[in-house]
């Protein structure tokens, strides 16, 4: 084994560089088709590809090389579906449904270029496509087209402010989904209904006797699958105050909970298309996603006597999202990374307990031993309560620092969010270079319960701030860091949680990264994009009564109190958090004589997709913290 060189943490070279980290695929949905084929996304820098694999021992290829698959319903997902060998998914900016035969031939549209759809799913007979729609006077509804768009579409469900994860029944006799209101979001209420299928005078399909069967305005459910003999729904439903699965007998309207414990087996419904869940081909057992304490787990859960076995084959994995089964029952196909292992798709046996990877998001040359390894923390905060995080310390296989390392707090967004321990390209790019990082879930993120989520209503920008800033002199307490070198970066909710942080607590942190980060909570209710445009409602209070709580938790109005170096970044068409927040910020910095830097990314809206900006951005927040917390 090679001697390892003593260099200052924060100055190591590591073997993940910007470059590299562009290059990387971003993996997104698995499906079988009925036949037998397993279809993925993948992003590339800015453009979403469908592959398809045929068979099991083929070589995979693109199956969409000249169109762009995304959904932009919300906050995108549920960009395709797969159903007797044809693919169903939605072109990027157009917002139409496509269908492409998986043997060949051209894409060509079933759904007009009108408002933008989501979640498409087909009916068992192969007629109807059902899906999640938005028009362009910002209104829901679930729509239906016949399968080879022949006729216009036709609204099956409205009323609702949003609908969600439409399902048919196995017959085609019945339709399931998710529905909310405002100001609710769906992880704080949301229903599940169930209509009845039948045919309209002019012969497509049209819903009746719809009711709902779970949920509430203080429930939140997710994910309804029809069991295959069509007589129960299975659904995650937190009114334990866990999100755990439940199956609905539709007939009598029996219940029954199958699993139980400190775990979820749901995830906040941030976008379309989300499965924790699969059904089992023999009705008999389901494969779903555990998840404590921010680690994942795949089991196989009895429908009868809601036994859990762990799958083996996913052992290897720390976090597992989208499962879904093979037609005929033996295979179950997945998203999967651990904190050394960069997302893959995987494919296990059930019955052999083989595990085949079929998809690897990047080249996995840094070995594990030259990654950092995650570990659950908890503190305590300032007011004597419990906030919980993930730690990375520095890890290099060719390094070690001598002191203590400076410390990156990581803040997610959301704020309903969760920092898990999957792989975090930004916490090993950090640690790998010799900082601590922490990555925190402050008090209203999910995964550790509701009413640990609910502990953020009208407390967002006390709560978030107060466990960044303790989480973080906990580790200083313990050693663990040196206490005047950290900086707090975050996006989104977590950017707001930086330039509240550096308001309130200005000697808190060395320096602050904030990307597209909320400056203006008055600017963020007019402004933002539908699904979250009541989201504040909950977070600060209903306007105009809490307008003086917008102003309090409002940074723009404080930003003369940062004094501490703040990197910025703004994504030039961001919808969610729109340029004028990081401009209005970046204009008070420029008052203030502030140590600043700002980046404006082209093209890019609410998150990097491009190749070149994720480069661009990695080599930046590099140098800054350098200069702000090595050589300063």
């Amino acid at each position: 084994m090679t001697e390892k060189r003593q260099r200052q943490f924060g100055l190591w070279d590591s073997p993940i560089t910007p470059t590299s980290l562009a290059g990387d695929l971003r993996l997104g949905d698995v499906q079988w088709d009925s036949r037998g084929g397993l279809v993925w996304s993948e992003g590339r820098s800015g453009t979403g590809v469908l592959v398809v694999r045929e068979h099991e021992h083929d070589a995979a290829r693109d199956l969409t090389s000249d169109l762009s698959v995304r959904a932009e319903v919300g906050y995108g997902g549920g960009d395709f579906t797969v159903h007797e060998g044809a693919v169903y998914f939605v072109v990027h900016k157009t917002g139409r449904i496509f269908r492409q035969e998986i043997a060949g031939g051209r894409a060509a549209p079933i759904t007009p270029a009108w408002g933008k759809a989501a979640s498409p799913i087909v009916s068992p007979h192969g007629l109807w496509v059902a899906f999640v729609h938005h028009d362009t006077e910002r209104v829901d509804r679930i729509g239906v087209v016949d399968s080879e768009g022949r006729h216009w579409p036709r609204i099956l469900a409205e009323g609702h402010d949003f609908y969600m994860q439409p399902r048919w029944s196995p017959d085609g006799g019945h339709l399931a989904w998710v529905a909310w209101d405002h100001p609710e979001m769906p992880w704080d209420g949301t229903v599940i209904e169930v209509g009845r299928v039948t045919s309209g005078a002019d012969g497509l399909p049209v819903l009746e006797d719809i009711r709902v069967v779970a949920g509430g305005s203080d429930v939140a459910v997710f994910q309804p699958e029809f069991t295959p003999d069509g007589r129960s729904l299975v659904y995650v439903s937190d009114e334990t105050g866990w999100g755990h699965l439940w199956r609905h007998d539709l007939k009598s309207g029996k219940r029954a909970q199958l699993t139980d414990g400190k775990a979820e087996y749901g995830v906040p419904a941030w976008a379309q298309g989300m499965r924790t869940f699969a059904m089992g081909a023999d009705g008999r057992h389901v494969i779903g996603a555990r998840s404590e304490g921010g680690f994942t787990s795949l089991e196989r859960i009895d429908l009868d006597s809601g036994k859990r076995t762990a799958l083996e084959g996913a052992a290897a994995y720390t976090d597992v999202a989208q499962p879904s089964v093979a037609p005929e029952g033996r295979l179950v196909a997945f998203v999967a990374s651990a904190a050394t292992t960069p997302p893959r798709i995987v494919v296990h046996d059930l019955e052999s307990g083989d595990t085949r990877v079929v998809a690897r998001s990047s080249s996995e040359s840094v070995p594990a031993g030259a990654l950092a390894t995650p570990e659950a923390l908890s503190w305590e905060t300032t007011g004597g309560e419990t906030a919980h995080g993930i730690y990375y310390a520095p890890a290099s296989s060719k390094f070690e620092g001598t002191g203590k390392p400076p410390l990156v707090v990581l803040v997610h967004g959301g704020p309903t969010g969760q920092a898990r321990a999957a792989w975090s390209a930004q916490s090993q790019f950090f640690a790998t270079r010799g900082f601590a990082v922490l990555t925190v879930n402050y008090r209203g993120s999910t995964g550790y319960g509701r009413e640990y989520m609910l502990r953020l209503r009208s407390d967002w920008g006390i709560c978030d701030v107060d466990d960044a800033i303790s989480g973080m002199q906990a580790l200083a307490r313990d050693g663990r860091i040196d206490a005047a070198r950290t900086a707090i970066m975050g996006g989104s909710a977590g950017g707001f949680t930086v330039l509240q942080a550096m308001v309130t607590s200005p000697e808190a942190f060395a320096a602050g990264v904030c990307l597209f980060g909320v400056s203006n909570q008055f600017h963020l209710a007019a402004e933002t994009h539908k699904f979250e445009e009541r989201y504040l409602d909950s977070l600060l209070g209903p306007l105009p009564e809490s307008a003086k709580i917008y102003r309090e938790r409002s940074p723009i109005f404080h930003a003369d109190r940062i004094r501490r170096p703040l990197a910025v970044f703004q994504g030039e068409i961001d919808q969610v958090v729109p340029r004028s927040q990081s401009d209005t910020i970046v204009e008070a910095l420029k008052r203030t004589g502030t140590p600043h830097v700002y980046h404006v990314y082209e093209g890019e809206g609410h998150g990097w997709r491009k190749r070149e900006t994720i480069e661009h951005f990695y080599r930046t927040v590099e140098q800054f913290l350098r200069q702000h917390l090595i050589y300063s």
